[in-house]
Formats: structure tokens, C-alpha cells, sequence
């Protein structure tokens, strides 16, 4: 009887071994009883004989798959990630698995009927064909995009300068000589308006790969995407992991974006996995923004990354005059500048833009009396009013809860909403100009299935005079009638607690500020802050970019946070805090005196507590990264965690609140 090594989505490092009557290949899903449970694992091995010592041998109850989801090159793909990110392997292969670790199971019911669901395949789309006439520094990148098939680039330019139409250049290039390619986006759903662009232009052979597909459907892309009926594959974060063949290229649009690094374990980086299989394919890797991550900027001057750079906007506008006003000396939300601008653009027909990343109505709730404010009962955090929906919300866990009638602390009837958020801005723009379309979109309004696109689509028309909300409104959106784009509160990413904090303000109001202008010469900015003289509010008000990261590097030089060092953060929470705390201690005990790195902590983590688990971490500097690496992992072997407690390692986080 053959034997199985088969791997779980649990934080298990080991493979574990079965029987199996069937044939089951590596790679494939097998369904096996793992304790009481009966859990889908992966077959990682088949070996000739069970481990050593290991008599009692278990029957694997079924196999899933007839042929593997994962060839050896995603499997060694795995297990790198694995080694890399601190993780098991079962972790691993759960995080490349489309669809992900919930939805697994729904898939077996539709794996025969997978072949059945694939799209025809289309002809290759002519390397000359494109929406438009290269201006001479797209054309400059194609080119040197096309000169080395294994480089790594970065296509730095201004919102609208182009760098689309670069990367479907090359994209064409590699589908044409029978190469595939991945095409990453922050955000799938909101890309709609690139899907439409994709589907004309690579007809049959173009994949989409993201959350919003039925179990089955994700399933019937990734198949084709095996087969090589679809070579051209758009998506997230994981589409990354695409199981294409012969890798040509793989573009990271809007590098900048967080939404890049997994929020959960394995905390992977999209980045660092395409440089990874771009490396092994032999592949083209081309990465772009006009606000890249301040590591990459630095990769671009120190010529690991061959820098591209577009100028101008080739669809006929150019960038916005932007003013900066002090709310210091303001009474209401709107400036008296910003209330006079949109006056005149709204009256001139045109549309008008407002960003403001915190969506809810207030995110401050207090009593009047004792100034006891609203905490939700699991984090760490003050309670959101969300005025559309009745409730006072927490945007860490999701609970929700009554507005109160009184205080709950000294019982006084005068409760009082402070600070704004989305909602609010939705009120007081419809109070100012009540004969004009308002329409908010952010993460609540976004909801229902659509409704984002359908949000887009209708400002991109002309049928909505003013459009505002969170980061939502400042990717893929390309409006005609939009004249003046409002940045409001933006200083208020500097609160943050984060060695990167600058960076994302810049990013957020040079990125705003960019959805203006786009299409004729004559687009408005305007920047309400209480803090004018921050260098990011400055610099990004001023466009002066190459300022901003000559400043924001030497900070990050004088302070040693990456690109000068590499970070490993350890994160202990528990709903005891006295064991979170020992087992935090614990942790730093093991890591201090290590001559590979610097140990910061153990600390409470600025949101202190989610979902009812308190938290602490540690936080370890280095510049000897593969050194560190393994010290941390002889660590963290020897340390035994108390009951009820979980650890979970971040290597190279992106956040640290």
C-alpha cells in the first residue's frame, strides 16, 4: 500500500504521513483525519516507507483532486515562502491556493467540471495594436523593456502619464512569442474599467482571478490558466501564485500599495514572491506608480531596479495648480476656498472630487458632561458612528452596537459626535449644494456587488457631480468632467504610529491630488491640513517627489528603519494579558544578546487589544538579514508559548500598529 506525505493549513511545520489505496500525485488535494477531525491537506511526497518508530499509520479517506493543482515549481515555491516567512508549508500552499483556506472544500464538486467551463482560445493580440500613439518616453520604456526579457524595472511617472499603456506594450510583446503573463492590481474590484480595456485586447487568453468569483468559476480560471488556455492573468495580491507556464513578465501595478503584503499568516509581500518566480523563470519583472514605496525609490538610485520614467500626460492634460489651506484658521469641514472652488467649477458644469481616508459619520464619541468616551468592548480603539446604518461600529473587529441614548459611565443625556468621517462630508456637501448628484463611496456604500463600479462608471459619465470618499475614490479613476480634486484632513495619516507614516500621507495626497488634470490642462487641488509645514503635506503639495524620498531616505538612514535594515516583528496576543505578557518577555529574552540584531521591545502594540485578545511585540533590527533569519528561527524553536497564547512572526512588516 503507497504512502502519502501529506501538509495542512495548520501552523504545523511537519509533513505527516498515510496510507493511500488510490493514486494520488503531489500537488493534489486529499481529504485525511488528522486527530479527531477530518481536515483537506496537500500530498507533498510519496515516500517508500513510513518514518522511523511510526507504526500506526492512518488511512487517507479520499483524494480530492485527479490531477495537481501545484507543479513542482509552485511547490518549491512553497516551501520557500515557508522557510522565508517563518510558516509551515501546509500555510504556505493555503495562501497560493485560489480561492483560499474557507473555500477549499467547495471546490472538489466542481473539479470534473472544470475542462467543461474554459474559454475558447483566441489569437495572439498583434504586438502593434494599443489604444493610442506612444509618446517618445513610453516608447523609450517599451523598448528598453523589450531589450532585456530577465531585468527588473520600475516605470516611475505622474498619475496619468502613461504607464498602462507601457505595461500592455510589453504584455503583448510576451504573448506574442507564447510567453504568459501576471498582471497584479491593488484592488480587483476596482479595476473594472481595466478588465473592459483587457477583454478587447486579449481576447480569450485573459484570466481574472479574484474573491468575487463562485468557488467553481476560480477554480475553472485556474485550470485554464494550467492549461495554457489563459496566458494573460490579472489579479490581486495571490494572483501572483498563478500556475502559468513559460513566465514572460510579471507588472505590479501601483507598487506603493500595502494591499500587497498579507494581513495574515503567511505575511507574504506580492513584491518579494514575483521577484522570486521572475528570478527562477527567467522573466521580465516591471513594477510601477507614481508614488513608489520609499524601498524601491531607493532600489531605483542604487540601480538595482533600472528606472523608466514618464513625463507629461499624453491624454491632453496636465498637472493641477494645488493650494494648501490652513484649517488652523477655519471654523467648518470645507474651507472657505474650498466652498468658493467648488462653486464655480460645479457651476462651470464640471465635477468635483473629496478624499477622506475614515469613513463613518464621527469617529469620536463622548459625554459632554464627564468626557468618558466610547471604547468598543473588544479593541482598543474608540467606537465609529456610522449615522447611515444607526450603529456604532468598530472598524478593527466589526462589532456593533447601539447608539446610546446616555452616558454609560456617569448616566448624563448629553452625548456629543466629534471629528468626521465620510458620512459626514456626504451631509454637509449635499447641505452646501443640494441641486447637485452627491455620492459617497467607500467600504460601506461599497457593499453591494457592483456597486463600486457602478459608482465609478456613473462619475466617469458626468452623472455625478461630486463624488467623495475613502482611499477607494483615488484608484482607477479617470473622469473627463473632473476638474477639482479636495485632500481633506491630510495630515491625519502622520497620527499614525508607524516608521511610515510620512510615506503613506504623501502617497495618499499625491495620489488624490492626481486623479485631477488628467485630460485637460486646467485641473484644481486643494489640501486642507492643520499641519501645512509636515515635510509630506509640503513636498506632495508642491510635487516636489524626488525631494520628499531624498528626505524621507536620509530619515529613515538617521533612525536605521529599512531600506537600511530589515525588520522581523514578533506579535504575542492572548485574552490573559499576564501570560501575553511573560510569553512577550519570553521572546525578547531569547532574542536579546544576539549580535545580529537590535531588540525593541516587548511593548504593547498601539492597538493594544482586538477581538478580546490583548497584544504585545518585539521588534528586531537588523542589517544581516540570512543571519538574523536564522537566529530567529533557533529562537522561537526554543520557546514555549502558555496556554492560550499565540505568536505569529511578520517578516519585513509594512505595519506596525
Amino acid at each position: 500500500m503507497p504512502y502519502l506525505e501529506v501538509v495542512f493549513n495548520l501552523p504545523l511545520r511537519s509533513a505527516f504521513t498515510y496510507h493511500c489505496r488510490e493514486s494520488a500525485e503531489i500537488g493534489c488535494r486529499v481529504e485525511a483525519p488528522f486527530g479527531p477531525r477530518l481536515l483537506t491537506g496537500w500530498v507533498v511526497g510519496h515516500p517508500q516507507a513510513p518514518p522511523e518508530g511510526i507504526t500506526d499509520i492512518r488511512d487517507i479517506k479520499r483524494v480530492i483532486d485527479a490531477r495537481p493543482l501545484f507543479d513542482h515549481r509552485l511547490l518549491d515555491l512553497s516551501r520557500w515562502l515557508s522557510d522565508l516567512l517563518i510558516c509551515s508549508p501546509g500555510e504556505a500552499l493555503a495562501a497560493m491556493l485560489p480561492g483560499g483556506r474557507r473555500e477549499v472544500d467547495a471546490w472538489s464538486s466542481a473539479d470534473e467540471q472544470a475542462d467543461g467551463q474554459a474559454d475558447g482560445q483566441a489569437d495572439e493580440p498583434d504586438e502593434h495594436t494599443g489604444a493610442h500613439r506612444l509618446t517618445d518616453d513610453q516608447s523609450a520604456a517599451v523598448k528598453s523593456i523589450r531589450g532585456d526579457p530577465a531585468g527588473w524595472f520600475y516605470l516611475y511617472g505622474s498619475t496619468g502619464s502613461g504607464k498602462t499603456e507601457v505595461f500592455l506594450r510589453a504584455a503583448e510583446r510576451v504573448i506574442a512569442q507564447g510567453g504568459s503573463v501576471i498582471y497584479l492590481v491593488p484592488e480587483i474590484a476596482l479595476s473594472h474599467h481595466l478588465v473592459e480595456s483587457l477583454s478587447s485586447r486579449f481576447t480569450g487568453i485573459l484570466a481574472v482571478i479574484h474573491s468575487g468569483l463562485s468557488p467553481s468559476r476560480r477554480l475553472s480560471e485556474w485550470r485554464r490558466i494550467q492549461d495554457g488556455s489563459a496566458r494573460f492573468v490579472l489579479g490581486a495580491r495571490s494572483a501572483v501564485f498563478a500556475p502559468v507556464d513559460r513566465l514572460g513578465l510579471i507588472v505590479i501595478d501601483e507598487e506603493h500599495e500595502g494591499s500587497y503584503k498579507s494581513a495574515s499568516t503567511p505575511r507574504y509581500h506580492a513584491r518579494q514572491a514575483a521577484m522570486r518566480r521572475c528570478r527562477e523563470a527567467g522573466a521580465a519583472l516591471v513594477m510601477g506608480s507614481a508614488t513608489p514605496s520609499t524601498e524601491a525609490w531607493y532600489l531605483m538610485q542604487s540601480g538595482r531596479l533600472k528606472r523608466l520614467q514618464l513625463s507629461g500626460r499624453p491624454a491632453g492634460g496636465a498637472m493641477p495648480r494645488v493650494d494648501v489651506v490652513d484649517m488652523r484658521s477655519e471654523k467648518g469641514l470645507f474651507s472657505s476656498t474650498l466652498i468658493r472652488s467648488m462653486s464655480r467649477v460645479l457651476g462651470e458644469g464640471r465635477q468635483v472630487l473629496l478624499f477622506l481616508n475614515r469613513r463613518g459619520f464621527s469617529y469620536q464619541y463622548s459625554c459632554a458632561a464627564c468626557g468618558e468616551r466610547l471604547y468598543c468592548r473588544n479593541c482598543t480603539v474608540p467606537l465609529t458612528f456610522h449615522k447611515s446604518r444607526g450603529a456604532m461600529i468598530c472598524h478593527y473587529c466589526g462589532s456593533r452596537s447601539q447608539v446610546p441614548s446616555g452616558c454609560p459611565s456617569c448616566g448624563a443625556l448629553e452625548m456629543r459626535a466629534a471629528g468626521f468621517g465620510t458620512e459626514k462630508i456626504e451631509e454637509e456637501a449635499a447641505s452646501l449644494f443640494p441641486e447637485k448628484r452627491v455620492v459617497r463611496l467607500d467600504a460601506d456604500s461599497a457593499r453591494k456587488k457592483g456597486a463600486a463600479a457602478e459608482i465609478l462608471r456613473g462619475f466617469r459619465l458626468g452623472d455625478i457631480d461630486i463624488l467623495l470618499g475613502t482611499q477607494m475614490v483615488t484608484k482607477g479613476l479617470n473622469a473627463p468632467g473632473m476638474k477639482l480634486a479636495a485632500v481633506l484632513a491630510a495630515d491625519a495619516a502622520l497620527n499614525i504610529p508607524d516608521f511610515r507614516s510620512a510615506e503613506r500621507a504623501f502617497a495618499l495626497i499625491l495620489q488624490a491630488a492626481g486623479r485631477a488634470g488628467r485630460f485637460r490642462p486646467d485641473g484644481e487641488v486643494i489640501v486642507q491640513t492643520l499641519n501645512p509645514s509636515a515635510p509630506a503635506v509640503r513636498f506632495a503639495a508642491e510635487n516636489r517627489v524626488s525631494d520628499f524620498y531624498d528626505y524621507e531616505i536620509e530619515q529613515r538612514r538617521l533612525l536605521g528603519f529599512p531600506p537600511f535594515s530589515r525588520l522581523f516583528r514578533i506579535v504575542v496576543r492572548g485574552r490573559n494579558e499576564a501570560r501575553v505578557i511573560e510569553a512577550a518577555e519570553e521572546a525578547a529574552s531569547l532574542t536579546s544578546g544576539d549580535k545580529d540584531w537590535e531588540v525593541l521591545g516587548p511593548a504593547e502594540c498601539p492597538v493594544g487589544m482586538i477581538s478580546g485578545h490583548y497584544r504585545y511585540h518585539v521588534i528586531l533590527r537588523s542589517s544581516r538579514f540570512d543571519r538574523a533569519h536564522r537566529s530567529l528561527v533557533r529562537a522561537l524553536d526554543a520557546l514555549t508559548l502558555p496556554g492560550g497564547v499565540r505568536l505569529e512572526v511578520d517578516v519585513d512588516p509594512v505595519n506596525l500598529t
